[in-house]
Formats: C-alpha cells, structure tokens, sequence
C-alpha cells in the first residue's frame, strides 16, 4: 500500500478485511500464510491493494535491532487511523510480540491485540473480544497451543509451498534470541508432514521447502538421528513434487546420511544455504557454535564431491563482540575457500536478553561498517565470478513472475535456486507462473543470471493452479472447465540428475 487512509467501518453486507506484514525468515512467512488463512475461516477478505485493510496484523521478528524501529515507526503512522475510526484494528504477533508482551501496549496503547508465536491460532478469537470489550487483549502462551502447520493456510503461490517439519530451536547461540521466543524443538511426525506435502500436490504445488530453526537435528524428539534423511528421501518421492528443497540445517549436526539423501534424490534440488557466522575459531566459540572452521569446509567439500553443480549460500555476522581484525581477515579466508553463491550478512547489533548483549568488547560501529563494507565487496566479486561461470549452461527455471513494467523478462529460480530473468522472443508462448522452462543462460551479474537466446516451455501442474486462481479472482470459469477443447494437464516427469 502506498499511503494510510482512513479505515471504512464493515457492515454485514460487507465484511471486514485484513492485510498482514511480515517482517524476517522464512519462518515468519509461513506463519503470515497460516494467519491469512485463520482471517480467511473468520470470515474476513484479503484488502484490495488501493484500500485500507480494516484490519493490519504484524508479524514481527526480534533477530535485529532495526526490528523494533520499524514496527513502532509502523505503528506510529497508524495512530491517526485509529483516532479517526475506533474500528479498525491492529495486531501484533511473532517474536517480538513473545519478547517484548505489554511493552507493545505501553508504548502503542492504540493496538488491539498482542498475540505470541505459540498461539496463532488465538488471533481471530482475540480481535473478536478486543471489539466486544472496547480494549487491548494480550495473550502470549509460554509454550506451543497447536502445531502452526495444522491451521488453515492462504499461500502466496500457488507453485511454492512451506512445510514446517519443526519449530523452536535447542541451541544456544549466544546472539541470538529465537530460543526463548519459539522455545525447544518440537518435531512433527513424518506421517502429518508426508500429508501435507501430499495435500500441497493435490492443490497444484511443484516445489515445497522443509522448514526448521533447525531442519538437520529433525528426529532428535523421537530420537532417531536419521530422520531428517528418511525425509528428505521420502518427500522427494511424493508423486507430483518435482523440487525440494530444505532451510536452514546446522553444520554441528549435518550428517553424510543427508548429503547422501541429497545426491540421490532426484527431487532434492543441488542447492545448501550452510549458516556460517564467522570464519574464526574463537569467535564460533564466543558464539557458542558447536562446530569449527575445519568441519564447516569439511562439509562442502563433502557437498561439492557427490553434487558438483550445487550452490551454496552462507549467513555471516560481522563485528560479534571480541571480533578482532584477525578474526575477520579468517572469515574473508573462509568467504575465499567457499566460494558461496551468495551471502547474507549482517552487522552485530545487540539484542537485549542475549548472552552477546552484556559481553564486553563490543565493537565500535565504525569499525564494523568497514569491515561490513569489505566482507561484502569480496562476497559479490565472488557471485559474480560464480554466475559468470553459469554462461552457456542449460537451465530449467521454474516461473515466478511474468513480465511488468520494470521488467521486460519473465524470472524464476533454476534448480541450485539462482534467480534467472529469461527474454521473451517475439511471438513466443507465454509460460504461466508454475510453468518450466529451459534455456541458455547469456549474461550474469552478482545476484542474477540472464537467459536471452529463446526457451522451451514445459506446462506444469502448478501453471494450472494459477490459471484457476485468476479465473476465481475475477469471476470467469477456469479454463478446465470452459466447454470445447482439451486441457493440457502439463503433468510432470521426474528427471534424474546429470
């Protein structure tokens, strides 16, 4: 939305509608999708882009300072809103509302409800009693209500899907706080989550993403060190996935029984995000990251062996308190060594009720902004040096977006998850979101590759799901159940991997 107007008052003849914010991982999107489809079965309707949602639900993340800034900036410009009609509603939910509870309400007393990351499903019920009772419900369980991946779900893509296999996390790495907001792992048993990846299929999905704090110690519930293996093999053979793909795993438990299942699972795509944080020995264990520089190189090594073509993606903290310019010259080290596809990096920045927070040697901003500065410069001269190297390769690239007014060129991931721009010849057919196609690549930049000189397309199962999504938007038949004609199922193939 591009400007806050006034919140019309719903009446019966036309019901409320809500818009939600996410702020941060993968994580918090899927729990933005469960949500979406919780307002969904309450009766409420997705705003319209050019309107003033009736009800704003944020959820937020606590991982970095900027967090809260910009969700009290948020909340600030919503003020007025509220001042001139009393009905509309805001909400406050995820990691920050589980860390900070009544300390929303105090500095917003504007908001309707606070609601933490163990009861989403409370939400409707809690904007309910906040209109009855005239003010603000907060509501933060100290452990999980029901398991998110059980609430309904309203998902952005028809193609993509998120399945939880986990939440909560049992490490305790010293900067950060999900821990104590998401609390201690708790693992789904692999028959609920085959059933959704099975429900996900039958509604159009081609690609699913297994989602954990932790998604390589799967299994340590029911004690089975082995599971997460198990599972990748199994959900790559669901009939009808044609991707999978898995984030974020911990390299102090990332076992050969998953770069195994990952070589020899056609499915499982030839890409690892691996979290690395910092490329010093001392300061890992500052961190209280249970793993070395030797055993992380130790693991991509292993990767590179037995599935040459993946990509590896990387989380770096830059300036953690301690960090000496020794320190740092070992992760532009390791950055050098690993040749990742692409990072994330981030500033330390303190967060309160962290080990970190209170730590002495904190290091001064100017200091980290430099090292920042020099960290990434390295990183995208790698990228780029790494797509480069992608020129004249075939790849099939799974359609995301079709061109707009920014951008000329369809785009999509291709299987190691590069983002691709494909050309459109002209008169060329124009593939759906869903669809496949194959092409060339020409060009490459740091974050991107460039396919110019034509492609073929391959329907899909999940192009079809868009092409009813559109038509229930706007009312007309879907095109399998228009008379005259037959309907290209576009039915997947698995391939084996080259």
């Amino acid at each position: 939305m591009t400007e806050l107007i006034d919140a019309p008052t719903a009446t019966e003849k036309s019901p409320r509608s809500y818009e939600v914010k996410t702020y941060g991982c993968q994580m918090n999107v899927h729990d933005s999708e469960r949500l979406s489809g919780l307002l969904d079965d309450a009766g409420y309707v997705p705003a319209n882009t050019d309107d003033q949602a009736d009800v704003i639900v944020f959820n937020t993340c606590a991982v970095r300072e900027n967090a809260d800034n910009r969700l009290y900036g948020n909340l600030g410009q919503l003020a007025h809103v509220k001042e001139r009609n009393p009905d509309f509603q805001i909400a406050v939910g995820g990691c920050m509302a589980q860390k900070d509870r009544d300390t929303i309400v105090k500095k917003a007393p504007w908001v309707d409800v606070v609601f933490g990351t163990h009861n989403m499903g409370s939400l409707p019920a809690l904007l309910e009693r906040a209109r009855h009772n005239q003010e603000a419900q907060v509501e933060i369980l100290e452990s999980l209500d029901v398991f998110p991946s059980t609430l309904p779900s309203r998902r952005e893509s028809q193609h993509s899907g998120w399945v939880s296999i986990s939440v909560g996390c049992n490490n305790s790495c010293t900067f950060c706080i999900v821990p104590s907001l998401r609390g201690k792992e708790k693992d789904r048993r692999p028959g609920d989550i085959l059933a959704e990846v099975e429900a996900l299929v039958a509604d159009g999905v081609v690609e699913v993403t297994l989602l954990g704090q932790n998604v390589n110690s799967y299994g340590a519930e029911f004690r089975d060190k082995g599971a997460f293996a198990k599972l990748l093999r199994a959900v790559g053979k669901v009939e009808g996935i044609e991707r999978v793909r898995f984030t974020s795993p911990h390299p102090a438990s990332f076992s050969d029984d998953v770069i195994d299942a990952m070589a020899e699972t056609p499915t499982v795509m030839p890409q690892l995000h691996m979290p690395l944080q910092s490329g010093s020995d001392s300061i890992l264990k500052s961190m209280r990251r249970s793993y070395r520089t030797s055993r992380f190189m130790r693991i991509l090594d292993s990767v590179r062996e037995k599935i040459p073509h993946a990509a590896i993606t990387t989380d770096i903290i830059v300036g953690f308190p301690g960090e000496t310019e020794e320190d740092f010259l070992g992760t532009m080290d390791i950055v050098r060594r690993a040749r990742f596809s692409q990072a994330f990096t981030f500033q330390y920045s303190i967060r309160p009720g962290t080990p970190a927070a209170t730590m002495e040697d904190q290091i001064p901003k100017h200091i980290v902004q430099e090292r920042f500065e020099r960290l990434t410069a390295l990183q995208d001269e790698i990228a780029w040096e790494e797509n480069t190297a992608q020129i004249g390769r075939e790849v099939e690239v799974l359609v995301t977006k079709r061109p707009h007014d920014d951008s000329p060129r369809l785009s999509g991931r291709s299987a190691d998850n590069r983002l691709v721009h494909v050309g459109i010849p002209e008169g060329a057919e124009m593939p759906r979101p869903g669809d496949f196609v194959t092409a060339t690549v020409t060009d490459a930049k740091p974050y991107f590759l460039l396919a110019d000189s034509g492609f073929a397309v391959r329907p899909s199962r999940a192009g079809d799901a868009y092409d009813r999504a559109q038509a229930d938007s706007c009312g007309a038949p879907a095109p399998s159940q228009t008379d005259g004609g037959s309907t290209n199922l576009g039915m997947p193939t698995i391939r084996t991997r080259s």
